[in-house]
């Protein structure tokens, strides 16, 4: 059986009256949306209620799911101690899902819980569902740090849990959206705020879950929001499925976002496997790449699934050969080879200057570094190869310059001295969008501290994608 229903709601403590005491009826309406979603829950019967939330359990790359036989939880942290709950797991459907994950190697499982109690994420919408139906028990599903592809993938496990016990569930996606909508709100205010809210609430309405895969990372973070990864969860847990999709409420009074909507599945639909698409896209991506980055990826695939470093020129592929210009091989210059997966970096090494005796030779050298010596990483394995994108930086020669006047975070990239302490950063990367913050975060990586003394070169790149 597949999962029932799918529902996007938000978890504002202030929404439960014992909490609130009055000033909840400021999101009235939001408060009549969700007591609609409670009642059609009731009418479904479920057996399990999945509950993805953003205050359980929290990994940078691990996804956690509460172990045990069930949990309490009250509103003590709000003033409300007496608003308690008491629930049973689903014992069997989480052994069941904590399995395939485990035979799949996927990060995810019941090892690592920090707090067994329930968290407000869970409480809020257990607080209206609970009014009006009382069978059913729960599984409790946290969010990590990997990527908005990763957040897709459990919930297609999820999903196939469910059909194969042939539970009765529906999965309540808890999340509010951004915190950072007016100047009054406790965030303030950020323009990416708004933008979250209307592109969000717009993609629900319609049910295009795919382009919850969309949605830069910055962005997000930017835009200050706390669901986006819970709805993504839900979307995966409905892929392959047409929707029938519902808005109830959307409401910002707050300075934070509140977003209720209903999603009904209509049967299968092959245009709706949206991670099939996204692999797709990387495809064609690799496919399409210029031949530098062929080289990296001849060299990280060869070393990563024959630990083989292909030696210059003799082994590289003759139609790969065809398509590098002579000064690859006859020029030297600083290569860095970075590495993402699902958007997310996933590796980058590289030369500020040439340590090789051509750029081809650094760019093979860099790629093997880059995917298995990076020491913020694991090692990428054969597996993963089919999800990575690659570029190649080549760096054009360093030039001295006497201030952070003569930079430009959009064409150059900056080297940052103090003694023997050296920090980089590349030119035109995500989220850096000032100076100030490109020579600071070249001084993080370089150990060079605020106080001390330091010289700056500014440096340009050809980049390769």
């Amino acid at each position: 059986m597949s999962i029932l229903a799918g529902f996007m709601v938000p978890h504002p403590p202030m929404i439960v009256p014992e909490v609130g005491r009055g000033s909840e009826a400021k999101i009235q309406e939001t408060i009549d949306a969700y007591e609609g979603v409670a009642r059609q829950i009731a009418l479904l019967k479920p057996e399990t209620i999945i509950i993805s939330s953003p205050h359980t359990t929290m990994y940078s790359n691990y996804f956690h799911i509460s172990p045990g036989k069930g949990a309490e939880g009250d509103f003590g942290d709000f003033r409300a101690p007496k608003v308690s709950f008491r629930e049973s797991y689903d014992y069997e459907l989480v052994n069941e899902l904590s399995l395939a994950l485990f035979e799949d190697g996927f990060p995810a499982g019941i090892e690592g819980e920090q707090e067994k109690r329930l968290d407000h994420g869970t409480m809020v919408p257990l607080y209206f569902i609970r009014k009006y139906y009382k069978g059913g028990s729960i599984i409790r599903v946290g969010l990590s740090g990997l990527s908005l592809v990763d957040h897709y993938r459990l919930g297609m496990y999820i999903k196939d849990a469910v059909a194969r016990l042939n539970r009765r569930a529906v999965f309540v996606a808890s999340g509010d959206l951004s915190h950072k909508l007016q100047e009054y709100g406790p965030y303030g205010f950020a323009p990416e705020g708004p933008v979250y809210d209307e592109r969000i609430m717009d993609v629900a309405e319609r049910g295009a879950f795919g382009e919850m895969l969309d949605f830069d990372e910055d962005f997000c973070d930017k835009a200050a929001e706390c669901g986006h990864r819970s709805f993504v969860i839900m979307a995966g847990a409905f892929d392959g499925v047409a929707v029938k999709a519902s808005k109830y409420s959307h409401q910002d009074v707050t300075g934070v976002g509140y977003g209720i909507c209903s999603f009904y599945p209509e049967g299968e639909d092959d245009r709706r496997h949206f991670l099939e698409q996204v692999m797709d896209t990387v495809n064609e991506k690799k496919n399409q790449a210029d031949g530098y980055v062929k080289l990296a990826w001849a060299s990280l695939e060869s070393y990563i699934r024959n630990q083989k470093k292909l030696r210059v020129p003799e082994d590289i592929p003759g139609e790969l050969m065809k398509t590098l210009p002579e000064e690859i091989f006859s020029k030297q210059a600083g290569a860095f080879v970075s590495i993402h997966k699902n958007g997310q970096l996933r590796g980058c090494i590289g030369t500020i200057g040439p340590t090789r005796d051509s750029v081809a030779e650094e760019i093979v050298e860099n790629a093997i570094s880059a995917s298995t010596r990076d020491p913020r990483f694991d090692a990428i394995t054969e597996d993963e190869l089919d999800m990575l994108e690659v570029n190649v930086d080549i760096l054009g020669e360093p030039e001295d310059i006497d201030s952070k006047d003569q930079l430009d975070v959009k064409r150059y990239g900056v080297i940052v001295t103090s003694g023997y302490k050296r920090g980089l950063l590349l030119p035109d990367l995500e989220g850096v969008d000032d100076v100030d913050t490109q020579v600071s975060i070249a001084m993080r990586k370089g150990g060079i501290k605020p106080g001390d003394d330091y010289t700056l070169q500014r440096f340009e790149v050809i980049r390769h994608r």
